[in-house]
């Protein structure tokens, strides 16, 4: 037996996301889509209303965001407030759940950025195609 199997304990679903049945792939997809990294690392700073997301996440239309929001807030990673005061005032903030996964997604966004040029051939076009 290996020290690696030693330390890190294995549960019964561990390891299992590369099955088409394995609950787990929902949540992943929905953590890394294209929006749903943005949004979530835009909350990573602290709560933020609807429209400073909408300002801040260059390219994102109203329905993506809500859609994201929603499907975020429904797997338990975002908390949305609402107080009831005219106008409306609602913030997005992460739980303690989406705190823990930005902080593994900010390291992925960090080397995509330092990666760009691996990606981007000379005159701009998608590596490959220039």
């Amino acid at each position: 037996m290996n020290d690696d199997t030693q330390s890190t304990p294995v549960t019964a679903e561990r390891g299992r996301a590369l099955s088409a049945d394995c609950p787990s792939r929902r949540l992943l997809g929905d953590i890394t889509s294209k929006w749903g990294v943005l949004v979530l690392v835009s909350l990573h700073g602290g709560p933020r209303r609807w429209s400073e997301l909408l300002r801040g996440i260059g390219g994102i239309s109203e329905k993506m965001l809500a859609q994201t929001l929603r499907t975020l807030e429904g797997d338990g990673i975002v908390l949305r407030r609402a107080r009831p005061v005219v106008p409306p005032h609602v913030e997005y903030r992460l739980t303690d759940a989406g705190r823990e996964v930005t902080d593994l997604l900010l390291p992925l966004l960090d080397w995509a950025e330092t990666h760009v040029p691996l990606a981007v051939g000379r005159d701009g076009s998608p590596a490959g195609e220039g």
